[in-house]
């Protein structure tokens, strides 16, 4: 499982064998069964998480019981609650595996360590952080913007295996629509 991990990071930067040994020793691997907590609300996230295999969802649930998907993570992504991690209180996210999964964790502090000792690594980390919050920033303009319609074209166009991955009523969620709602856009996109 380290080894997609290891074609992850020759793909995006490039290391020294110590510099890549370094970086593997800090390295935990953790598997997932499909519906398993990676974070449960109200506990502390302590890490940083990279997914080698799998499709996890982050989400919260509201009083009355309803879920509403944050975001979706999938191979070669990084998930986790950053604001949980820096803050160090409690999450208000779960995080659960979609599907069967496999990660790379690293303790925070470790992974600090790693920014800190190898250059190269803290540039891709900062590169990825830059494009989350870009990405952060694209999907409130469509939340606040797109029409229903709108939301789902977009969502498919820019993840187009996700729709074979998730289930329908996680992705209403996510794109801020009931089911039905969604089940009736499918039907007239399928028609254009």
């Amino acid at each position: 499982m380290y080894e997609l991990f290891q074609k992850y990071l020759d793909d995006k930067t490039t290391l020294t064998e110590t510099e890549s040994a370094r970086i593997c020793s800090f390295a935990i691997i953790k598997k997932l069964r499909k519906k398993q907590y990676l974070l449960q609300e109200g506990d502390i996230w302590k890490y940083d998480a990279f997914i080698t295999k799998g499709c996890l969802r982050t989400y919260t649930v509201d009083e009355k019981g309803s879920e509403h998907v944050n975001s979706f993570s999938i191979e070669n992504w990084w998930t986790g609650d950053r604001e949980s991690l820096l803050s160090q209180q409690p999450s208000r996210y779960n995080i659960d595996a979609i599907e069967d999964s496999e990660l790379i964790l690293f303790t925070h502090d470790n992974f600090e360590l790693l920014c800190n000792e190898i250059p190269a690594f803290n540039t891709m980390i900062n590169t990825i952080l830059q494009r989350s919050f870009i990405a952060a920033q694209n999907r409130i303009q469509a939340a606040l913007s797109f029409t229903a319609e709108e939301k789902y074209l977009n969502f498919i166009n820019k993840y187009p295996g996700f729709a074979i991955r998730i289930p329908q009523t996680m992705i209403a969620s996510y794109l801020g629509m009931t089911p039905e709602t969604l089940s009736r856009i499918r039907k007239l996109t399928a028609k254009k």
